[in-house]
């Protein structure tokens, strides 16, 4: 048994036990990745996967029970190489943050300016995706930190702490007549009169959105949403209807065009930074989780992403 073999083990059910997939994404031949599979099966005396002719279809229940073993071996064969790292290049590696657009074009440029001075030497890597692929890539070990307002927290094998909190504004043209309107008079059923324009689904606090609307027992005309607060500014500013965002998504430079409306009928939202639970990170990475969150309890990040640390 070697860790290649492991490797194969892992990468075969990422890539939906695809031979060709996977083994393109582990940069070696086909053959010899059915070989490495036949060979491990063949040193364990059992079938791995259940297969039809040449192709595999899904993981035999040994192969199941040897997955969640192979995970945790690869884990930590990565965790020595970090600790290792560590000691020998202290300031030097890279560091994969995945988040929202929000947050890569808002919140974060002022932290990631921070962190660069303090480490010139660490490659950042922005991946920008949605709160669900986030939580993917953080549980498939594709990024180190995940950084989003929805589906962090309610994965198990995954650690968080907040971030910052936040709320909607509502965001009109300047001639708006809401912006006649006293924002604390401005309630849920004065909004619905209009057509709004907000996040799609899963994406910053959507789900806060539509639940005020649906409490109120309120048929609002949702006639367009986007993935991003800018896209969402810019059919505002073309008069398509009033705008729901972040809050921190409103510049009075850049948007100068458009009334940000302060408002808490949609409640409190938190923004997370999450790790997986067993991915221990290099430190410069809990450096730029400080950065974010001055006042994060490291020690016990560390203690829930690493238990047995």
């Amino acid at each position: 048994m070697n860790f290649q073999q492991l490797r194969i083990i892992r990468e075969t059910v990422r890539q939906n036990y695809n031979l060709t997939e996977a083994s393109a994404a582990l940069y070696t031949s086909q053959s010899g990745v059915s070989k490495h599979i036949k060979d491990l099966e063949d040193e364990l005396g059992v079938q791995l996967f259940v297969r039809k002719g040449k192709r595999l279809l899904g993981l035999t229940e040994p192969g199941q029970a040897l997955l969640s073993i192979v995970e945790r071996m690869l884990i930590d064969a990565d965790n020595i190489k970090r600790l290792a790292d560590d000691f020998n290049k202290v300031d030097e590696g890279t560091l994969t943050i995945a988040t929202t657009h929000t947050q890569a074009r808002y919140v974060l440029p002022p932290i990631v300016n921070l962190f660069k001075k303090a480490f010139p030497k660490v490659h950042l890597i922005l991946q920008q995706a949605s709160p669900v692929e986030i939580s993917e890539m953080l549980l498939l070990g594709l990024a180190d930190i995940g950084i989003a307002t929805e589906s962090l927290t309610t994965e198990e094998n995954l650690g968080s702490v907040s971030f910052y909190n936040w709320k909607h504004s509502i965001i009109t043209p300047q001639d708006h007549p809401l912006t006649k309107l006293d924002p604390k008079d401005i309630t849920l059923e004065k909004l619905a009169e209009y057509p709004i324009i907000t996040y799609h689904g899963g994406f910053t606090g959507r789900s806060k959105i539509d639940k005020a609307f649906e409490d109120a027992n309120l048929d609002v005309d949702i006639v367009m949403s986007a993935l991003d607060a800018d896209v969402i500014k810019t059919y505002v500013e073309l008069g398509m209807g009033v705008g729901i965002v972040n809050d921190v998504a409103y510049d009075n430079e850049r948007d100068h065009r458009l009334k940000q409306i302060d408002t808490d009928i949609f409640g409190l939202n938190t923004t997370w930074i999450a790790v997986r639970k067993g991915h221990l990170l290099r430190g410069y990475g809990y450096e730029f989780i400080s950065l974010c969150s001055p006042d994060a309890d490291i020690k016990a990040l560390k203690k829930i992403a690493y238990p047995d640390d």
